[in-house]
């Protein structure tokens, strides 16, 4: 149980840091963020292990985890920016119904 309740406060605080350090607007409530750290984490550790830096059964560090959250916040945001440019600018009736949502 404790186990848990640490990874999920670690994995915030390491997406806390990753939203932090990436420029742009972060609209992501306060779960996301922890997924954010939380699965940056786990790909930073994957990464180690492949390249070496870790054995079986070591986690990656807080640098290397909040770099691995980095890295994830960034390609999100390639992928939401390429998403946004293919959608093009608002119509006139979307920008009204926005408002009024």
């Amino acid at each position: 149980m404790f186990h848990i309740i640490g990874v999920i406060f670690f994995g915030f605080i390491v997406g806390l840091i990753a939203r932090l350090l990436v420029p742009g607007q972060n609209h992501m409530s306060l779960p996301i963020t922890a997924v954010l750290g939380i699965v940056g984490s786990l790909l930073a550790g994957w990464f180690g292990r492949v390249v070496g830096w870790y054995g079986p059964d070591d986690g990656a560090g807080f640098i290397v985890s909040t770099l691995g959250a980095i890295v994830l916040l960034s390609v999100y945001h390639m992928i939401a920016k390429k998403r946004d440019q293919r959608r093009g600018p608002p119509k006139v009736e979307e920008q009204y119904t926005d408002r009024a949502a």
